[in-house]
């Protein structure tokens, strides 16, 4: 996730390594995606669990690595962003396959979820008043991120029957977070795509913006 008006360049200067940045945003994107489409009640005949593995192997161990070079291209926000989301998935991931099965009542599914979204919401708040600084197309991933967290935590909070597979009867909520999530997907994957560009061009071919706010001057 750049720090410049302009999507990365094809090789961080004085790192000697290309921006992750635009793979972190891509698996991101791509595992958001595949989850939305069920809390979206889209993916009516598919076995439901098909986001799990890629959770774990895209957007959580791609994520993660990108975060890794992040620190190594001394981009601390790109750095906080991609870890702390390739572990959400690795976690979300290795939680639906170990624990999921061990819940005596479908609900507690729910209220598991509930709790990670807050959390991973309350970090996603400030991140993304952070992300303000850099450019438009980042602020818009946290933005709708954002409002994806709230919606699914507070759906997975209030509802009395089982939003998740075998028999998922996703309540209002759950849907409307789920189709922000696609949207935020699709964000993530512009700004992915402009991150490749970009960096091949040398200059900016797909717009990124510049910064949406300045705090501390």
């Amino acid at each position: 996730m750049s720090t410049t008006d302009d999507a990365p360049a094809a090789v961080a200067v004085g790192s000697g390594i290309a921006d992750p940045a635009p793979l972190g945003l891509a698996a991101f994107a791509l595992t958001t995606f595949l989850l939305s489409a069920i809390n979206a009640g889209w993916a009516k005949n598919t076995t439901g669990g098909d986001w799990w593995g890629y959770a774990i192997a895209y957007g959580g161990l791609c994520q993660l690595l990108a975060g890794m070079w992040e620190f190594r291209n001394r981009n601390v926000f790109g750095a906080t962003a991609f870890s702390t989301y390739g572990g959400f998935w690795i976690g979300v991931g290795l939680w639906l396959h170990f624990i999921a099965p061990t819940a005596t009542h479908p609900i507690q599914l729910n209220r598991d979820l509930g709790w990670i979204l807050l959390a991973f919401a309350i970090f996603n708040t400030y991140m993304l008043l952070i992300s303000s600084q850099l450019n438009t197309a980042v602020f818009l991933v946290f933005a709708t991120l954002e409002l994806t967290e709230i919606f699914l935590f507070i759906g997975n909070f209030a509802t009395s029957s089982p939003a998740l597979p075998p028999n998922p009867t996703n309540s209002g909520l759950i849907v409307v977070g789920g189709y922000l999530g696609v949207i935020t997907a699709l964000v993530a994957w512009y700004t992915s795509a402009a991150g490749v560009m970009n960096g091949i061009k040398g200059k900016q071919v797909f717009p990124v913006g510049g910064p949406v706010f300045n705090i501390g001057g």
